[in-house]
């Protein structure tokens, strides 16, 4: 009963809304089209009353009839102040600097930035960013960010992994425009199967992260906001060719068919069929893929009724072959003439989303998102089967609103998840449903100066998990100028899905254990942590220029969590925590704008992630306890034609990472300790000839650092001691390539 009680308290009605909002946009029009400006201040002349624009270049602030001078402004933009008479919809585009008569002050929209009015330590990451690498999906659009760790899961699938905090990606929310995406049986190759040139930004938030997007952030947050038709280029082709073989295809056609309606169609290709073996290992060096994805997307608007929806339909169809250089699997599947694995992908996905915005009471909004799919993974790795069908729906309604003024915000809802897992591993089978109903309520104060806080809370009901809490609270002080202290806390659960989070495992002769047998997934009990930080966001002028200092911990504290044991070189063991299992993350960053178009980001990480084994405490295998990051970027002045320069270079640095323990092993398959360390340097130069057509050239690894011998007992792949697994770092040697971009407005 006391759960349906706390339910009801959720939705009791607020009926003190009591002071007007003035409601507006603000947009651009410096590439000659109007587009939104998010990040602009606009504040009453001679108060402290403001709001910063949102994303999209909307804000909303108090009206009262004594406020009649509305200023809005942004660092490269003519400052501009409108006469306010009445309490009617704002629309008002910026004029560049530039044209100003008199002083020409010229600025750039940073590619990365942090916000200091934000209660969540977040990072945005624009398409800008994006582009300084050879981002050809999600899981390559971190290697210019100090913030995610990004290395191979393996020696044979190829696949990227990310980490956020010292911990793997299953511990963070990975969203589509705020809906769970990355998850459950997309979770090992899900992030390849979104194109970079389909993300406008990327939004990072470290810490456990809002109520509204559910109960399964732990470490924290990564939102891809995707494209619009109204806003992309009406076509836009990118082509990319890799000396490994590599050739994609990025096209999107971007269509207004009425007054209200405007459609997209997105297509990606890639293709990689050359196979390497530089080590001579006789595996290839990276694996043989051939992937068809394409989404088309449509948006609605209507500003008069305040409605604004989308629709996305998208089909993806991805094949990898991996193993040894001399495998075919017309001949050799299922029989050990050669070692090799074949990852067939079919995914489905329909989602839409629907806002709207109360014309009579703009600050009142609701918003309603559906997301469904069907992966469908018919995989094998050696002699080891794995088959996986994953059906989702998930839903999720937030009403918004405000309590006497705009300084307090509330959002509540309510979402439906279900999840069907039909799991084939080897010659078990593994079949199961899961389903959450939930409830939430966040409450945001902004007094727009000194202090903004965040407090919210969810319940749901899970078939398998039982009833259960998740608290979360955020909070910003700025004490003085350019500064922002950030304090975070929160509550995340979530079921382990052990094989398909765990792939890579089966690309090793090791035996699958799990230990437990009283829990309802897979025997064992849902993942249970808090995560706890703080943080400190500095800006100053330094000689002059602009620069800016972060420093950040985060603390995440297991109190139940399911072990992945890798201690046995023969076995991997699956069982939940008997003692602590914690995750220490320690980040420096400093920015500067050394002079006129150059930026220089660096970074100093370090982790002390440590877990209760059943052999003993011990520090997380190959995760490096020292991280040093640097990029530097420049770009020349733009000519009137639009034609520039820019280049980019990306170095890092691991300290040793702990090698699984290999005593039991014969001694010419032990390893050390500790992994060497290891440095990269990524390079990239761009010429931009116009707004509409550029080149880029570049390497990844251009020091060609390369892990000796990555897989152990290479030359017997079906003996007991096969394993790839052991990767601390670059697996084949410098990788370069070229490619181009065109676009019409």
């Amino acid at each position: 009963m006391k759960k349906y009680i706390v339910l009801i308290v959720l939705f009791m009605p607020f009926a003190v809304f009591s002071q007007e909002q003035l409601e507006g946009i603000v947009l651009e029009s410096s590439t000659g089209e109007e587009n939104p400006l998010p990040g602009a201040n606009v504040y009453w002349l001679g108060s402290s009353v403001g709001a910063i624009t949102n994303e999209d270049g909307t804000f909303s602030l108090p009206y009262k009839f004594s406020f009649n001078k509305l200023v809005i402004s942004y660092v490269g933009f003519k400052t501009d102040t409108l006469t306010v008479t009445e309490n009617k919809f704002i629309r008002h585009v910026m004029k560049a600097s530039e044209e100003l008569d008199a002083v020409t002050i010229t600025s750039r929209k940073l590619a990365t930035s942090r916000s200091y009015l934000n209660a969540q330590n977040t990072l945005f990451v624009s398409s800008d960013e994006l582009l300084k690498a050879a981002c050809c999906n999600l899981s390559e659009s971190f290697e210019t960010n100090p913030s995610i760790d990004v290395n191979f899961a393996d020696a044979v699938s190829g696949t990227r992994q990310i980490k956020m905090l010292g911990l793997n990606s299953p511990y963070i929310l990975i969203t589509i425009e705020n809906v769970p995406a990355i998850r459950g049986a997309s979770q090992a190759y899900g992030l390849s199967f979104i194109p970079g040139t389909w993300v406008e930004s990327i939004q990072i938030t470290k810490g456990a992260g809002s109520v509204v997007n559910g109960f399964e952030s732990i470490a924290g947050q990564i939102n891809a906001e995707l494209v619009k038709p109204t806003t992309d280029d009406r076509l836009f082709v990118n082509a990319y060719a890799g000396v490994n073989g590599r050739l994609e295809l990025n096209t999107h056609l971007n269509q207004k068919v009425s007054d209200k309606w405007s459609t997209g169609l997105y297509l990606h290709g890639n293709l990689r069929n050359q196979k390497f073996d530089r080590n001579d290992d006789s595996f290839l060096d990276v694996p043989l893929k051939e992937q068809i994805n394409v989404m088309n997307r449509w948006q609605y608007t209507n500003g008069e009724k305040g409605i604004v929806s989308f629709i996305n339909l998208r089909y993806l169809n991805d094949n990898t072959q991996a193993g040894q250089v001399d495998f075919n699997p017309d001949r050799d599947k299922g029989i050990t003439n050669f070692w090799g694995s074949e990852i067939d992908t079919e995914r489905f996905e329909v989602t839409t989303k629907l806002g709207y915005v109360n014309p009579e009471v703009p600050y009142q909004s609701l918003g309603f998102q559906t997301a469904f799919s069907h992966h469908k993974q018919d995989s094998y790795f050696g002699l080891n089967l794995y088959d996986i069908k994953h059906n989702s729906f998930y839903s999720n309604l937030v009403y918004n609103s405000i309590i006497s003024d705009s300084r307090h915000k509330v959002k509540t809802g309510l979402s439906f998840t279900y999840d069907h897992y039909d799991e084939l591993v080897n010659t078990e089978n593994f079949e199961r449903t899961e389903n959450s109903v939930g409830a939430f309520f966040e409450y945001a104060y902004d007094n727009l100066d000194k202090l903004t806080m965040t407090a919210g809370v969810r319940v749901d009901q899970h078939n398998r998990l039982g009833f259960f809490v998740t608290p979360r609270f955020h909070a910003r002080y700025t004490p003085w100028e350019k500064s922002a202290f950030r304090v975070s806390v929160g509550r995340g659960i979530r079921s382990a899905n052990i094989f398909a989070e765990n792939q890579n495992m089966f690309s090793s002769s090791r035996q699958i254990n799990i230990l437990n047998s009283g829990g309802k997934i897979y025997g064992l009990d849902p993942e249970i942590a808090w995560n706890y930080g703080f943080s400190y966001l500095q800006g100053f002028n330094l000689f002059g220029r602009k620069a800016d200092i972060t420093f950040d911990y985060y603390r995440t504290d297991f109190k139940n969590q399911v072990v992945v044991d890798w201690e046995n070189p023969f076995e991997i063991n699956f069982y939940n925590l008997e003692g602590d299992s914690y995750a220490n993350s320690f980040q420096f960053e400093f920015n500067y704008n050394v002079f006129e178009n150059f930026d220089l980001r660096t970074a100093y990480k370090y982790y002390d992630v440590k877990t209760d084994y059943s052999s003993g405490k011990l520090q997380k295998p190959l995760i490096p306890e020292h991280r040093l990051f640097a990029n530097a970027s420049y770009e020349t002045h733009e000519k009137e034609n639009g034609a520039l320069w820019k280049f980019d270079a990306t170095y890092n640095w691991l300290s040793e990472q702990r090698y699984p323990n290999t005593d039991l092993s014969p001694a010419e398959f032990q390893l050390p300790e500790e992994s060497p360390t290891v440095g990269t340097l990524n390079l990239q130069v761009t010429k931009v000839f116009s707004p509409k057509f550029e080149i880029y050239l570049g390497g990844e690894n251009v020091t060609n650092v390369r892990q000796p011998n990555p897989i152990i007992s290479a030359d017997d792949p079906f003996g007991a001691n096969f394993d790839s697994n052991f990767v601390y770092g670059p697996i084949f040697g410098s990788m370069y390539y070229a490619g181009l971009r065109y676009r019409i407005k």
